[in-house]
């Protein structure tokens, strides 16, 4: 005899995970009703929210946020579909973390420079160096990733970080890069790039603000720490 499968449909009504978000609000449902919502349908052998709770004790949701389409299509019951659901679910979450409605984002502290740049370098298992090129007031003109590395060493010259910066007429810089280990005390490596840059800054006419490291759920500034 087939076993009984209880469909979302079957459910009663003030049950279901669409109906109570409505309902009550977002904030009411547990992780995996949230992500029975995204995903909407579940497969012929179970409904979309057992097929959540199922997904959802291979990963907690850090896990979730940092893995790809190859390794969510691993996971019974989900294809690429609800795979590339999952990945958008998660990027919009990262690009909001940074979002600012200002036309011209200013740059105020090392503070700012860290919120805007840690969304995006979170789940990065290499080093990313990014640069901020500014304008005469702090406001940043353009981001662009310079260079991504190893797991722990990332290699840039001063030409082309300030290739960029002449590019937009910046009147200034930061540049920041994160550690994967999660650690953003700085390495000799990183002073040593910090010192270059600053000369060449000095000899271009384009100022090095600061080096923002990038940890896990912290930073370090250098200039703070008396490096610059």
């Amino acid at each position: 005899m087939e076993e009984y499968r209880l469909r979302i449909l079957d459910m009663h009504k003030e049950e279901r995970p669409r109906e109570r978000l409505i309902k009550y609000g977002a904030s009411s449902l547990s992780d995996s009703e949230l992500l029975a919502i995204i995903l909407r349908v579940g497969s012929m052998k179970e409904n979309v929210i057992t097929l959540s709770q199922r997904i959802l004790k291979e990963y907690n949701l850090k896990q979730l946020s940092r893995t790809n389409i190859k390794n969510l299509m691993k996971i019974h019951g989900i294809k690429e579909g609800k795979a590339a659901q999952i990945m958008a679910c998660f990027e919009i979450a990262r690009r909001l973390e940074s979002f600012n409605d200002s036309e011209k984002p200013k740059i105020s502290s090392p503070e700012d420079v860290y919120r805007r740049i840690y969304p995006g370098l979170r789940e990065q298992k290499k080093e990313n160096f990014i640069e901020l090129c500014l304008d005469t007031k702090n406001h940043i003109i353009k981001e662009e990733t310079i260079s991504i590395g190893t797991l722990n060493a990332n290699i840039v010259h001063p030409r082309d970080v300030f290739k960029t910066a002449l590019e937009e007429s910046a009147a200034s810089i930061i540049v920041a890069h994160n550690h994967p280990s999660g650690d953003p005390t700085p390495s000799r490596e990183d002073i040593e790039i910090t010192k270059k840059l600053i000369e060449a800054g000095k000899i271009i006419g384009i100022e090095v603000l600061d080096h923002v490291i990038i940890g896990d759920g912290r930073h370090l500034s250098m200039k703070e720490a008396g490096y610059i």
